[in-house]
């Protein structure tokens, strides 16, 4: 087990109206609240529905009511376990829009999250220990109210809100955990249920916590989707291949080096099998990162592991470069830093629920290690895809082991009602792959399957074009959804960072080294943007700063103007200077480069002096083309996603 520091609280829950809960028999007593057109109530719920367990806690709801009395809601079912949906009202409210002129749409966080309730464990502020040991803390420190945070007590929510409300009928629109909640409410009340709408699925019995379809789907979302049509050529091409290499000799041992923060600051990273997978995972929340991997992988493959643990860095956090607690582990949903009730409510969640860990539920820790090893020991070395047998216990097994449960475990899943549903996955999630999206659809005679290419988590909100929002406006008027084709992407798989200048091509018509140094600079320019425009997405805000790749770092300093302070992409080429919509001038050092200076224009054209030579150089130029927008997208773009995500 890795010592591991637990991340701030990043994510704010939208702030509690403030009115007096209501017992869950009686009316939602709705008020108006912001924004215009919105109604908020609390209800309070017991939180062991039993009675054996003394207490009760207040669920926080909100609805846009339709024009007219309306019987039936649109429910929206955030992911998690742990994130807040009341936050994200009118981004749901966006995606239903074509249907609310007679139906409310309604969100609620669900117990635990926001202000239904939230739930912390004082052992995630602790800055050290394992893994196993702190979430085995935070357990005992939970209490016997630890056994009521699974997926069943929220279903019952749902169904004491739908009482309440007045509904007669629910379409339920899940993401990620949510379609876990939809599916089980269904089967639970399915006379309430009116249809489904199911992004990212979670299984019904799920998630499997030894990770099976997701380790079987990586060769297809990364080898087809990914790198189909020699996407990935400028990377090496074979990248399943590259992957099933790197893979067998990180389960050997760890890479390890330098990665560089936002102040420019010198940290060592560390990546083992584990971390790559999380690398992976990461990809699927955040598609700057995996485009970024192919080449980051095929570097590694030629002995240069920067690249890789840059990744590695930014999938985990630069605090935390390869820990398991840096984001939740695969299962549900990872996130790029999580809070501390959304942590505490993920392990209460998984470790309490899950009935698919190695182990005897409730025996001691011990005996759940000797089991655990004994059931991956037995199962084929080909269960678990390109990685092996020793991915198979990280993750929820490493993490989950030392947690005491205190209920008994789950019901087995019930018979699913007849009703339409749409199923949406992203070919290149890995999470919730695009296998167990089948896998559920199948179980429904009235469903619709759409797979979203060069999409990863969250289609509706991840996806470049509109074919998943699209498939929903008709899923929802009684239409059947077309086929999403693939389209060009913005964040298409990059080529082999080099290593050295002598591998950058030159520059026409200039000396070598001044030609190579030129296009290294240009190289720079588009990298840093890059990462820039990753940790957008990833925080959902615009950063600070970023390192480089080799030493140095960029300053944000408005969405349009990024100072590069000895930016080293290319060893031994360092670029100083403010890149701007307008004319821009770059200080070019390192002892590899032909130093000098570049000046880039609003036109496109860059001009200057290298090596002590003049030149300049038209729009053409691929220098001209990295101080560009139209490749990428927009700061603010890369924000707006990072926001609309939901896990």
């Amino acid at each position: 087990m890795r010592l591991v520091r637990f991340p701030a609280l990043l994510l704010v829950a939208m702030a509690s109206v403030l009115m007096a809960p209501q017992l869950a028999s009686a009316a939602l007593p709705w008020a108006n609240c912001k924004p215009a057109g919105y109604q908020c109530a609390k209800l309070g719920v017991q939180l062991d529905r039993s009675g054996a367990v003394p207490g009760t806690l207040t669920l926080d709801v909100k609805r846009r009511p339709a024009p007219v009395p309306a019987t039936t809601a649109v429910v929206a079912l955030a992911g998690g376990p742990g994130q807040a949906a009341v936050p994200f009202a009118a981004d749901f409210a966006q995606i239903f829009a074509s249907t609310l002129a007679d139906k409310d749409m309604l969100v609620f966080n669900q117990r635990g999250t926001g202000n239904s309730g939230r739930i912390s464990c004082p052992a995630f502020r602790r800055k050290t220990g394992s893994v196993r040991r702190v979430v085995q803390e935070c357990s005992l420190q939970l209490g016997a109210k630890r056994a009521f945070y699974t997926t069943a007590q929220s279903v019952e929510d749902l169904e004491s809100i739908r009482v309440a409300g007045g509904y007669s009928k629910l379409i339920i629109y899940g993401v990620s955990y949510g379609t876990k909640v939809a599916l089980a409410y269904a089967a639970a009340h399915p006379a309430a249920v009116s249809s489904l709408i199911l992004d990212s699925v979670v299984t019904p019995e799920g998630p499997d916590a030894l990770r099976r379809s997701s380790l079987a789907a990586i060769p297809r979302a990364i080898g087809d989707d990914l790198c189909g049509e020699d996407a990935c050529v400028s990377s090496g091409g074979d990248a399943t291949g590259q992957l099933q290499n790197l893979a067998a000799n990180l389960s050997l041992t760890r890479y390890s080096g330098g990665v560089y923060s936002g102040s420019g600051k010198r940290f060592t990273a560390r990546i083992d099998a584990e971390g790559l997978l999380n690398v992976l995972m990461a990809g699927d929340l955040n598609p700057a990162l995996r485009a970024e991997l192919p080449g980051a992988v095929n570097a590694a493959r030629t002995g240069d592991k920067q690249p890789l643990l840059r990744l590695s860095a930014r999938a985990a956090g630069l605090e935390n470069t390869a820990s398991l607690a840096a984001r939740k582990p695969d299962g549900f949903q990872a996130a790029a830093a999580d809070s501390l009730a959304e942590t505490t409510l993920y392990y209460a969640t998984i470790c309490e629920e899950i009935t698919t860990f190695p182990w005897t539920r409730g025996a001691p820790t011990s005996q759940r290690i000797t089991e655990a090893g004994a059931a991956v020991k037995a199962l084929p070395a080909e269960t678990f895809g390109i990685f092996g047998k020793s991915i198979a216990l990280s993750g929820l097994p490493s993490s989950c082991i030392g947690w005491s449960v205190a209920g008994p475990p789950p019901a087995a899943p019930g018979a699913l009602p007849n009703v339409p549903v749409l199923v949406l996955d992203g070919q290149a999630d890995l999470r919730t792959p695009l296998e167990d999206a089948q896998n559920v659809a199948a179980r429904f005679p009235l469903a619709q399957t759409v797979a979203v290419p060069d999409t990863g988590h969250s289609v509706v909100s991840a996806e470049d074009g509109t074919c998943a929002k699209t498939a929903v406006t008709t899923f929802l008027a009684g239409g059947v959804a077309a086929v999403c084709s693939p389209a060009p992407t913005v964040f298409s798989p990059t080529a082999t960072p080099p290593r050295k200048l002598s591998q950058v091509k030159a520059a026409s018509d200039m000396p070598a080294k001044a030609g190579r140094t030129l296009n290294a600079f240009a190289a720079s320019l588009l990298d840093g943007r890059r990462q820039v425009i990753g940790e957008a997405i990833g925080l959902g805000k615009y950063p600070k700063s970023v390192g480089g790749l080799r030493s140095g770092s960029i300053l944000v300093k408005t969405a349009t103007k990024l100072q590069f302070r000895s930016y080293e992409y290319v060893s031994g080429v360092t670029v100083s200077g403010t890149l701007t919509r307008r004319s821009s001038t770059f200080r070019i050092g390192g002892r590899a480069a032909a130093r000098g200076t570049i000046t880039l224009k609003a036109d496109g054209s860059a001009s200057g002096r290298l090596g002590g030579k003049r030149f300049s150089k038209q729009p053409a130029g691929s220098a001209a083309r990295a101080g560009k927008t139209d490749e990428l997208p927009t700061l603010a773009e890369a924000v707006a996603l990072g926001r609309r995500l939901v896990r």
